[in-house]
């Protein structure tokens, strides 16, 4: 399996509870960076060195407009996080070309475009992909810039967790445009792994995207706002399920969101309520707990079940099948 040169994942631990008051003073209709208890100890930032990734693409999109601040990482939660990134890219994890169905999966990792969960959502959902025969590419999308002194950026995140209003959701024409650079990094992903299906022993028709918490909105904004991308199929986990004009070839859809997540537990299901008015195909999953950002963290809820439910989706919906030979 071709993936990154990365330290070895550290022990998960529960995946971070928020509390209700200060999740609705920070959802703007972008999640934030996801949160833990302030006492716990590995819920510090930890400032470390970029990891090697030798097998990521510059994905051509070029350097965000206006950035000032470099791409920096840390630790936190036992994982790595980037922030500050300029320049996209993609790092393919390949499987073992014997079990290879021919399938693909571009995975968007969440932080509220600010911050990428590059282990959580990342690498390790495409480790776990890969292992099931199924190609994974891992979109690092450009973000907004935060400060680039560790302190001076804690700081700003406390400030904003601290607002008292939560701000009005914007309507999806307005977050399309807002995630321009995102989007385009998106469409990019999509036309670099079309054009070089050949190489990755992927099938162009078999293309689809999962995103967790912001890179859930990312994945929905790229289905609905750019055509070309043309996603086979589509997967929310723990996203916003806004309700959304459906279009009548949108694709097959997964969601898996906890009951108990302090963001979007308690605000309706539209997005799929729309998925089934318009005829399409959807799975829903809601768990009764699992809070937000859960993941690929161990948990001792049900919620932990998401992938092999998304894994099994897949193959029912026949995107897993063994290709021709």
């Amino acid at each position: 399996m071709s993936s990154l040169s990365l330290p070895a994942p550290s022990s998960r631990r529960a995946a971070h509870p928020l509390r209700r008051r200060i999740a609705r003073a920070l959802a703007a209709g972008l999640l934030l960076a996801p949160l833990a208890p302030a006492a716990a100890q590995d819920d510090r930032m930890v400032p470390v060195a970029a990891p090697d990734q030798p097998h990521a693409i510059a994905l051509g999109t070029g350097p965000l407009p206006g950035a000032t601040a470099p791409e920096s990482w840390h630790r936190q939660y036992g994982s790595l996080f980037a922030r500050n990134v300029t320049s996209a890219t993609l790092t393919p994890f390949l499987p073992d070309p014997a079990k290879a169905s021919g399938a693909a999966v571009i995975v968007a990792p969440g932080g509220g475009f600010r911050t990428l969960s590059m282990s959580n959502e990342g690498w390790d959902v495409a480790r776990a992909l890969a292992d099931r025969g199924i190609a994974a590419f891992v979109l690092k999308y450009r973000l907004n810039q935060t400060p680039a002194d560790m302190a001076a950026f804690e700081q700003a995140m406390r400030d904003m967790f601290a607002a008292a209003a939560r701000p009005a959701r914007p309507a999806p024409a307005a977050a399309a445009a807002t995630l321009a650079p995102q989007i385009a990094d998106a469409r990019a992903a999509f036309a670099l792994v079309r054009a070089r299906a050949a190489t990755f022993g992927v099938d162009p028709d078999r293309i689809g995207m999962i995103g967790f918490s912001a890179g859930a909105m990312l994945t929905m904004a790229t289905t609905l706002a750019a055509p070309d991308a043309r996603p086979a199929f589509i997967a929310n986990i723990y996203g916003p399920l806004a309700p959304v004009a459906v279009p009548a070839d949108a694709p097959p859809l997964f969601v898996a969101l906890a009951a108990d997540d302090p963001l979007f537990g308690d605000t309706g299901f539209g997005l799929v309520e729309g998925w089934k008015r318009a005829r399409r195909p959807v799975e829903f999953h809601l768990y009764e707990r699992g809070g937000h950002g859960f993941g690929m963290y161990a948990k001792d809820t049900t919620s932990t079940g998401w992938f092999d439910a998304f894994a099994r989706w897949l193959a029912m919906n026949g995107f897993t099948a063994p290709r021709p030979r």
